[in-house]
């Protein structure tokens, strides 16, 4: 199975490609780089199930916990927000399952279509660029980072980070996530953390030991221990997740023939060339536009 965090991608895609428009000036960047990636992603893993996955429009339960959460990040730009809609119509049009499931994030549902599919015995890749993810990474699931070429298996992970998977997230715990708006210990970084980790090994065992951490770092984390209910509940991703789509089973996620017409008008409207060409199956087409 190949489960893609569209979200993720989505804006690294936008602000990581120059301003791509099509004849009518509308916005690209977004919508060639996410596509470009899904495109490779098939090359690499031609899996039978798959799914794109967004986070959904509105707040999420995290928002409810902690309303500074993310309250770092901007607005989408509103020539980033134009290209969702085509972007999602795009994405169904190749055959891909594509959604959302409100009040919680992509990687909410992620990591229930993962954490469910490895019990069955399914192999699964997840492609993101969170590292709030590797928190998943067992026998069975593997993190790739499409725009890096990374992947991450258990010793991925250890080698990333310096702790195993199912310690990420007392790793987290302890250094913050600043993307997310999430505090940490003060002063605390990945050294001290990971130092912490390998010799106490749980953040509940560093708790019980932290009256002999000295110094300031001590003071530090003995001040941050009230706080650590709240962010963990932030940074641990939920695999119980109601799906919907799942209602039909598992072949919901099964990929699906393209639609060819679709495509071709989608293409061509928004002017990319070699892609028009090869659904077209004519080498001499261009776009109208």
């Amino acid at each position: 199975m190949l489960l893609v965090d569209g979200s993720s991608y989505l804006y690294r895609a936008y602000y990581a490609l120059p301003d791509l428009r099509n004849a009518l000036g509308e916005p690209t960047s977004a919508l060639y780089g996410v596509i470009n990636m899904l495109r490779k992603l098939r090359q690499d893993y031609a899996t039978q199930y798959v799914a794109c996955i967004f986070d959904a429009k509105g707040s999420t339960f995290r928002d409810e916990l902690y309303p500074l959460y993310k309250a770092n990040r901007p607005s989408m730009p509103k020539e980033l927000a134009v290209q969702l809609e085509p972007l999602h119509e795009t994405i169904a049009a190749m055959g891909w399952p594509v959604f959302s499931v409100p009040g919680v994030e992509a990687d909410d549902v992620i990591a229930t279509l993962a954490h469910q599919a490895s019990q069955k015995g399914f192999k699964t890749i997840v492609s993101t660029s969170d590292k709030d993810l590797a928190q998943l990474v067992n026998d069975n699931i593997e993190l790739v980072n499409t725009m890096t070429s990374e992947t991450q298996d258990v010793a991925g992970v250890i080698e990333k980070f310096g702790v195993r998977p199912d310690q990420i997230v007392d790793y987290l715990m302890l250094v913050g996530d600043t993307s997310d708006n999430v505090p940490g210990v003060r002063n605390v970084g990945p050294k001290t953390a990971e130092r912490w980790l390998k010799k106490y090994g749980s953040l509940e065992n560093i708790i019980k030991e932290a009256d002999s951490i000295k110094g300031v770092t001590g003071e530090n984390l003995r001040a941050a221990i009230p706080d650590f209910e709240l962010t963990r509940r932030l940074l641990t991703v939920r695999t119980d997740c109601e799906v919907p789509v799942l209602a039909e089973g598992w072949d919901a996620l099964k990929l699906k023939p393209q639609d060819t017409k679709r495509l071709i008008e989608l293409f061509d409207h928004y002017g990319f060339r070699s892609w028009l060409r090869e659904v077209s199956g004519d080498p001499e087409r261009i776009p109208e536009n």
